[in-house]
């Protein structure tokens, strides 16, 4: 077994600039080297932890996770799930990890049990009923087993991709801003699940703007900002840099220290 869950060493991510057309060759204009999303991002989060990811928008958050999941690929570095390679070893990386995703993605031809054993079958599971029926009921879709994705509501859709990432039972769960607009109960039982699947031995990565679940649930935490890591160290070790203030205030004053160093090295 590795030693970490999950390892993210020294990843770049380097997004290219759009092909030139003929009368940019023409009027000899110099070509952009891209957009540098992620720059030298090494992280570890260890078995068993429940680690958050931090940042504003365009920071690189979701970049990462995309590579972690194979849906795009890291310029220079590797990353790893429970040791596998996610380029070299990307079936074992698969099926150690399941993500829930920002955007709601659904087939609206398909009810939700339906859509779970589907999914179910990307992994080999032929006979799966027992362990959908149990996250469909905590996650409070039992009632919703055999309705149309698309008769769905926006919450109830995300409970469904919530129960997609958890139905190969993956050791490694990543949640992309799992309770963007959903209501107060759903996000309550949905950390519950969450926090029970924790202790039970799972890891898990999330990402939120709501500060106070990231407070609340994650033992150690990392920042980035521009796509660097501007800080990674326990919960508790953060909130101790402002007399204990709260998470929220410890983030605006990593973010504000960072951006005066950058503009200070510039």
């Amino acid at each position: 077994m590795s030693s970490a869950a999950i390892e993210f060493d020294h990843i770049q991510k380097t997004y290219k600039p759009a092909v030139k057309h003929w009368w940019h060759r023409l009027a000899k204009r110099k070509q952009s080297e891209g957009f540098k999303a992620l720059n030298d991002v090494d992280l570890r989060v260890e078995y068993g932890e429940f680690f958050g990811l931090l940042g504003p928008n365009g920071a690189g958050k979701t970049s990462l996770i995309s590579i972690l999941a194979g849906l795009s690929y890291a310029t220079q570095g590797t990353a790893r799930v429970c040791g596998h390679d996610v380029v070299t070893d990307f079936r074992a990386a698969r099926r150690s990890l399941g993500v829930v995703p920002q955007e709601l993605v659904y087939d609206p031809f398909f009810t939700v049990m339906e859509t779970l054993r589907i999914q179910s079958g990307y992994f080999g599971l032929h006979h799966n009923d027992d362990w959908i029926e149990e996250v469909l009921h905590n996650l409070g879709l039992t009632d919703k087993t055999h309705a149309n994705m698309r008769s769905l509501s926006g919450g109830m859709k995300r409970r469904v991709l919530v129960a997609q990432a958890l139905v190969h039972r993956p050791p490694v769960i990543v949640l992309d801003e799992p309770t963007a607009g959903v209501d107060v109960d759903l996000r309550r039982s949905l950390w519950e699940f969450i926090s029970r699947l924790n202790q039970q031995g799972h890891t898990i990565l999330l990402t939120t703007h709501y500060l106070e679940e990231a407070e609340a649930l994650c033992g150690r935490i990392a920042m980035l900002k521009h796509g660097e890591v501007v800080a990674l160290d326990t919960t508790d070790a953060l909130l101790a840099r402002v007399g204990g203030a709260g998470l929220e205030e410890a983030f605006v004053q990593i973010m504000r220290e960072a951006g005066q160093a950058s503009v200070e090295a510039s």
